[in-house]
């Protein structure tokens, strides 16, 4: 269960782990609470994934929750696997009413900021109904532990994974973008949206131009922040410097991904991001905030450099250092891609979560 789809994040997560579960084990069955994209719901049909649409547009809509009650009563669901707080929350709630032998909540970005009713629903309610609370990096299994009072024995943690590198070849990036021979990029792929800091990003794109020659910062994505930073990409001047390429289908985001020297993430908070995997899947360096669990995936000095949260001038340093240096991008690459494919693949992970989630259904129907 998740709010809505998207072409990132915890929302391509569900929908992958959906696609990917052995279906001659598994009835695969993702509900959808909110209006989401065709072209994302489509996939999953073809590929054998029962979707339920809720179509609910806001918290009153209680009424819309009526068919997955009477799903889950019906069909005797065994699992129900809820993704992120808001999914979470009313998982919980549901699965009480119903009573589903195992029910599994999956925090994907912890962000508890001193909201009391979070911490209370995180403890009281989502916590006190899981069977167990999954999260996405050890920094979040123990914030939720430590901050939020959770029982350190409901909450474990679950790598995450991204599939192999596609093949690029789609779209020729730096023809797209007319740019000369030597252009340097620098990208991000993330949705626009506060947690990702990118007025950070376009403030340390200021100070690169001024440094490094024929140097462009593509940024790929939509959201709510786009018209904020055009106005501060206007305001400094940055219009030949930093481009907002909007939103593209997933799997073109592979040659997105393979025309950059250097991926960056300017995130405020993370959980494990996915994109993050992504460029190291590529071979691509990476100059990120040491924020959430990043620091357990990127090793500084080793896979790309961590910098400081919130400062355009330590991110701008970072990777200005990695353009200046093909040898060290290339070393950092390499090793990049090789952790992933060592502790961040995709399939182990969904195989990992089968067996964890028939060993929880055994241990109920055997107590």
């Amino acid at each position: 269960m998740i709010d809505r789809l998207a072409p990132s994040g915890a929302e391509i997560f569900a929908s992958r782990v959906a696609e990917e579960l052995d279906p001659g084990r598994f009835e695969r069955i993702l509900c959808i609470t909110r209006p989401s994209p065709a072209e994302l719901v489509e996939p999953l049909e073809r590929a054998g994934v029962r979707v339920v649409q809720l179509g609910r547009r806001s918290t009153l809509d209680v009424w819309r929750w009526r068919p997955l009650i009477q799903l889950l009563r019906r069909e005797r669901v065994d699992v129900l696997h809820s993704h992120k707080f808001g999914s979470n929350v009313w998982a919980a709630a549901i699965a009480r009413l119903v009573r589903v032998p195992v029910f599994v909540a999956h925090e994907h970005t912890w962000s508890y900021e001193g909201q009391r009713l979070r911490r209370f629903l995180d403890r009281r309610l989502v916590a006190h109904t899981a069977t167990v609370v999954l999260t996405v990096s050890e920094t979040d299994r123990r914030r939720m532990i430590e901050v939020e009072g959770v029982d350190p024995a409901k909450v474990e943690y679950l790598p995450s994974g991204v599939r192999p590198h596609a093949p690029p070849g789609r779209r020729r990036v730096r023809e797209e973008l007319g740019l000369a021979a030597g252009t340097q990029l620098v990208g991000t792929v993330c949705g626009l949206r506060p947690q990702k800091a990118l007025d950070v990003l376009v403030r340390a794109a200021a100070l690169l131009a001024a440094a490094v020659p024929n140097v462009r910062v593509l940024i790929l994505g939509e959201g709510p922040e786009r018209g904020r930073l055009e106005a501060l990409i206007a305001e400094l001047g940055l219009g030949s410097t930093v481009v907002l390429l909007g939103a593209w289908p997933s799997e073109q985001v592979a040659d997105f991904v393979e025309a950059l020297d250097v991926g960056v993430l300017s995130s405020h908070f993370e959980g494990m991001p996915l994109a993050v995997m992504e460029l190291m899947a590529a071979g691509k360096p990476v100059v990120a905030t040491a924020v959430g669990g990043i620091p357990d995936l990127v090793g500084d000095g080793v896979h790309g450099l961590l910098v400081t949260p919130g400062s355009p001038d330590a991110l701008a340093e970072a990777v200005g250092a990695l353009l200046h240096d093909p040898a060290r991008r290339a070393a950092m690459g390499e090793a990049g891609r090789e952790r992933q494919r060592r502790a961040f693949d995709f399939s182990a992970m969904v195989r990992r979560l089968e067996r964890r989630y028939e060993d929880l259904l055994a241990e109920k129907t055997s107590s």
